[in-house]
C-alpha cells in the first residue's frame, strides 16, 4: 500500500472554509486508490477541526524548523507528499526533498494568492488591475514553490489560463483539479416554501468580509423593494465589527456560523455573492448550485464556474444591476425553477467527481514512474530548488538551534 503524506497548514475545518471542504475531496481520491494517508499539521486543532481519524487518515502534530520532522517523514517514507498551500512547501518542502529524494511533491495552491493579492490591492485603491499589481513578494514566493514542486493543483480554468499564457509555465507542471461534487441534492423545499436573502462565508477570509460590506451597502435599495424580505448573514469567525452590521429593523441580521450550509440553503430563496475580488473558485457559489439554491453575484464570483452555461440566477454588471436582479429572481418562480436547474446542470457538466478522478490519478502515477525525467525537464525548478531552499534550508537550523 502506497503512503501519501499531507502537510497541512490547519487542520482542516469542512464547516468553515471551503479549503476543508476540498481537502477531504482531494483524501478521497487516494484513498479509491487505496493509499494510507497520514495528516500532518504544527497549527493546534479548533472545535470545528474534522476528525480525519473517523475516515482512516492517520494524524500528527509537528513543530516548525525542528529536525524532529526528518526522523518522522523518513519513518513514513511516503511515495508522495501534499502541501495544503506554498507557505506549507515553504517551511518542509526542503526536508522533504532532502529525506525522501523519491516522493513525489504535489502542491495544492487552494487558490492563486498572488491573484487574489493583486486584486484586493488595485480594489482597496479603486483601480483597475495592471501587470506590476501581480509582481509581488508573495507572487516570486509563490511562484517558486511552483516550480520547486513536481505538479501542482489549480482549482480554476482563469488560473490555468493565468499561469500557462501570461506566465508561460510548463502545462506538464501543472493540473486543473476544481471542486468535485458526486451529488445533486434535488431533493430540496421549493420556491414558495422559502423565504428571505442568504449570504454565507467565513469572516476571517478577507474577500468574504468585503462583500458583506458590499451587501451593507446594496441592502437598504433591495428591502425597500421587499418590505418583507429580510437577508440572513452566515459565516465562521464573525468579529465584532461584523457584529455592529446587525440591524433588525433592516431585516439585515448577521447569523454567525451555519450548523450546516444545507439547512441553511433550504430555507433561502436567494444567495446574495457581490464577490468584489478574490482568486480560484467561491465555495458558496458551488454549494448553492448542488443544493438547489438560485444566486446573484459579480463576474469576479462568477469566474471559472460556469464555463459556457448559462449562470443559476444572474451575475450582474454593476450595483443597480445587482439590486434588480436580486429583487427579480426572488419574486419571478419560472426564471427562480430555470435557474435552479442550470445550477444542476453545471455541477452535473464540469464539477462531476468521475470527469476528474481517473485522470487526476493517472497523472500521479505517470509522474511517479517517470519521476527523474520529470524533473530534469523541470529546470527551472532544479535551478530555484538550489538556490532559493539554501536560504530557507539555513535559516531554519539556525532558529532550531536558537530555540535549542
Amino acid at each position: 500500500m502506497k503512503q501519501l503524506v499531507i502537510i497541512g497548514s490547519v487542520w482542516p475545518e469542512p464547516t468553515s472554509t471551503a479549503a476543508g471542504n476540498r481537502m477531504l475531496q482531494l483524501i478521497a481520491l487516494f484513498q479509491e486508490k487505496d493509499y494510507s494517508i497520514t495528516f500532518l499539521c504544527s497549527a493546534s486543532p479548533s472545535e470545528f477541526s474534522f476528525d480525519l481519524n473517523q475516515i482512516s487518515v492517520e494524524t500528527q502534530s509537528i513543530q516548525l524548523n525542528d529536525s524532529s520532522f526528518d526522523l518522522l517523514i523518513q519513518k513514513l517514507n511516503p511515495a508522495v507528499v501534499l502541501f495544503d498551500r506554498f507557505m506549507t512547501e515553504e517551511q518542509y518542502g526542503w526536508r522533504v526533498m532532502e529525506n525522501c529524494p523519491n516522493a513525489l511533491r504535489i502542491l495544492d495552491t487552494e487558490d492563486l494568492h498572488f491573484l487574489r493579492k493583486a486584486r484586493e490591492q488595485a480594489f482597496k485603491q479603486n483601480r483597475a488591475l495592471v501587470f506590476e499589481d501581480y509582481i509581488s513578494d508573495t507572487f516570486k514566493r509563490e511562484m517558486a514553490s511552483i516550480y520547486r514542486c513536481d505538479l501542482t493543483l489549480l482549482i480554476s480554468e482563469y488560473e490555468m489560463q493565468l499561469a500557462t499564457e501570461i506566465f508561460k509555465i510548463d502545462p506538464t507542471l501543472l493540473y486543473y483539479l476544481p471542486f468535485l461534487s458526486d451529488e445533486i441534492n434535488t431533493n430540496v423545499p421549493k420556491f414558495g416554501a422559502r423565504k428571505h436573502f442568504v449570504s454565507i462565508g467565513n469572516f476571517l477570509h478577507e474577500p468574504n468580509w468585503q462583500t458583506v460590506l458590499q451587501l451593507k451597502k446594496y441592502w437598504k435599495s433591495i428591502k425597500k423593494q421587499l418590505p418583507e424580505a429580510e437577508l440572513h448573514v452566515y459565516g465562521a469567525y464573525v468579529n465584532e465589527k461584523a457584529k455592529q452590521l446587525h440591524n433588525e429593523k433592516e431585516g439585515f441580521l448577521i447569523k454567525g456560523r451555519a450548523e450546516t450550509v444545507a439547512s441553511v440553503y433550504s430555507k433561502a430563496s436567494v444567495l446574495l455573492a457581490p464577490i468584489p475580488y478574490g482568486a480560484g473558485l467561491k465555495g458558496k457559489l458551488f454549494d448553492a448550485m448542488s443544493l438547489g439554491l438560485p444566486s446573484v453575484t459579480t463576474s469576479m464570483g462568477a469566474e471559472g464556474m460556469n464555463g459556457a452555461l448559462s449562470w443559476n440566477g444572474f451575475i450582474a454588471a454593476d450595483e443597480n444591476d445587482f439590486i434588480a436582479k436580486s429583487v427579480e429572481l426572488y419574486t419571478n418562480i419560472s426564471l427562480w425553477e430555470t435557474a435552479q436547474k442550470k445550477g444542476y446542470e453545471i455541477i452535473k457538466k464540469r464539477f462531476k467527481t468521475s470527469l476528474f478522478a481517473a485522470d487526476f490519478m493517472n497523472k500521479v502515477e505517470y509522474l511517479q514512474e517517470n519521476l527523474t525525467t520529470h524533473r530534469n525537464q523541470n529546470f527551472l525548478g532544479q535551478i530555484v530548488q538550489h538556490q532559493s531552499l539554501q536560504s530557507t534550508k539555513y535559516m531554519s537550523k539556525w532558529i532550531e538551534a536558537k530555540n535549542s
